[in-house]
């Protein structure tokens, strides 16, 4: 990094520390050092990044990550062609942290309650997670959330949002061609699109252009098999969210909760409510349903075994969390990329008209247009055009859409 390069990435994390810092301060010696962990460990990335150039020049770099780093370079670049996402100067270096993850998540519920915790912080709002640079931090932290359902996450790769050009990471870099291109993708869809506050949408907003990037990426390098390989993938992964929302949905019926706008979690009217033991006795009955319904979802998969690692470690509600964030809006997101006829630029302009929604609208459109709407060319394209930020905020009973009306029955 050279001299002038480094002062001014020195002075902007400083400032945005500082800012942070302050901020901790004000509520809490905890909080501030939650918060001086967050900036050294970005700080320590930044430091440490190298130029791909410079790394493919290098007789020293191995030959496999020389392999890899040159199709990054691809995938950013058909990201930025191809996907109109905004490089701006991202994954043009390369930092190696030396761990397997980047950052642990923290995520938390009550134990008999769907309702996840979230964190405040600045500028990007109320988030349904909490993460740290090591992963010992993250646990003794996740210790203080005695009585709640918690899960500790290692993640391999996030977004800046912009205020640092990110790294690749060597905790991504290896990843197969597919996996790494929906990762950069994804990634990079944050940069397009972020609406504080709002964890569900945007992950799933980021989780449908990653996955429709692969889709144009393995088209556009003819690779057809790959590309049907892909799609049994994302069929699979399908079956397994909905298992998991069926899990969930009887989860609410064991805690006497149902879903509010803005997919908000409320609790019903106290009568004929179980007692605790009941409820803790009803939600070891739903995971235990939910591993045997995977053993037998398992069983017409031809061998296939992917989510193994997945039902193997201690299941409890923050976890079945995790799958509804990023998964429960994705039909909604393609099927308006659909109704925009496939145009990113369009779809990018539909999605950010609706994420001025109020959240309560915002998440009931996308889930209407998600689940009432199969693919196919019945799906209206004035879907893509017709959303303003004061579209009705009810639904019921013509079942409007983006402002539009559609009998969906």
């Amino acid at each position: 990094m050279n001299g002038v390069r480094f002062l001014v990435v020195w002075r902007r994390l400083w400032l945005t520390a500082g800012m942070l810092a302050g901020v901790g301060l004000l509520a809490g010696c905890q909080t501030a050092a939650y918060y001086r962990q967050a900036a050294m460990g970005q700080w320590q990335i930044l430091a440490n990044r190298e130029p791909i150039g410079e790394l493919l020049a290098g007789e020293e770099t191995p030959e496999k990550l020389k392999a890899q780093l040159r199709l990054v370079l691809s995938l950013r670049e058909f990201a930025e062609r191809e996907l109109k996402l905004p490089v701006n100067g991202h994954y043009e270096r390369y930092v190696d942290v030396g761990r397997p993850f980047v950052v642990w998540s923290v995520q938390a519920t009550p134990e008999l309650s769907l309702k996840p915790t979230t964190w405040w912080y600045p500028i990007v709002g109320r988030l349904k997670y909490r993460g740290y640079f090591a992963e010992a931090d993250a646990r003794e932290y996740a210790a203080t959330l005695a009585g709640q359902d918690v899960y500790v996450e290692g993640v391999r790769a996030y977004s800046t949002l912009g205020w640092f050009a990110d790294p690749v990471l060597n905790t991504f870099v290896d990843h197969g061609e597919n996996d790494l291109a929906q990762l950069l993708f994804h990634e990079l869809a944050h940069q397009r699109l972020f609406v504080k506050g709002d964890t569900d949408f945007n992950e799933a907003f980021a989780t449908a252009v990653g996955e429709e990037g692969v889709r144009r990426w393995l088209q556009a390098v003819g690779r057809a098999a790959d590309w049907e390989n892909y799609r049994e993938a994302l069929a699979r992964q399908g079956q397994f969210v909905r298992l998991v929302q069926g899990a969930r949905e009887r989860l609410r019926r064991v805690y006497a909760e149902s879903e509010a706008g803005g997919g908000a979690t409320v609790a019903r009217p106290k009568e004929n409510v179980a007692t605790v033991t009941e409820r803790r006795a009803g939600k070891a009955e739903v995971i235990a349903q939910l591993r045997r319904d995977y053993e037998a979802l398992k069983s017409t998969w031809g061998g296939y075994a992917g989510y193994d690692r997945w039902f193997a470690l201690p299941l409890n509600n923050a976890r079945l969390n995790t799958v509804a964030t990023y998964h429960d809006l994705v039909p909604g997101f393609h099927a308006l990329l659909q109704a925009c006829g496939g145009d990113l630029a369009k779809f990018y302009a539909a999605a950010a008209r609706v994420g001025k929604l109020p959240s309560s609208v915002r998440r009931a459109r996308l889930m209407e247009l998600g689940g009432a709407l199969r693919p196919g060319p019945e799906i209206p394209g004035r879907l893509c055009y017709g959303l303003a930020a004061d579209s009705p905020v009810s639904v019921e009973p013509e079942r409007k859409l983006f402002g539009k009306s559609r009998n969906l029955r």
